[in-house]
């Protein structure tokens, strides 16, 4: 992840957006670059970023996906190569899409519940 990525990421999320986007953020260093945040500050009427607190991955969602793709990869056979690795996370991730039930519990964990 860098900057660019990040700016490209942020751009697809207003791309369609007719509305005001709030979006929350870990602190990862390079949410907070200067390039990062001149360009928030250019679009501040269609995105506005929160951040969580530091150290704090049990109030990131993304945690609970993490999780999730961890059990879900490991309970396979185990991967003798990176291809095999790719492949069993592809697989999880693509049974995560027709699974949004799953994916929505996540956000009902009291810890998270504030992003619901």
């Amino acid at each position: 992840m860098n900057s660019e990525t990040l700016i490209e990421f942020l751009k697809r999320v207003i791309r369609d957006s007719t509305r005001k986007i709030f979006l929350i953020l870990d602190n990862l260093k390079v949410h907070h670059s200067y390039v990062v945040r001149d360009w928030l500050n250019k679009h501040k009427e269609q995105l506005e970023v929160f951040f969580l607190p530091s150290y704090s991955p049990e109030l990131n969602p993304d945690e609970y996906l993490n999780c999730d793709l961890k059990v879900g990869v490991h309970s396979q056979m185990p991967a003798k190569t990176k291809d095999q690795l790719k492949n069993n996370t592809i697989s999880h991730l693509r049974k995560l899409q027709k699974l949004p039930n799953r994916v929505r519990r996540y956000f009902k964990h009291r810890k998270i519940a504030y992003a619901a």
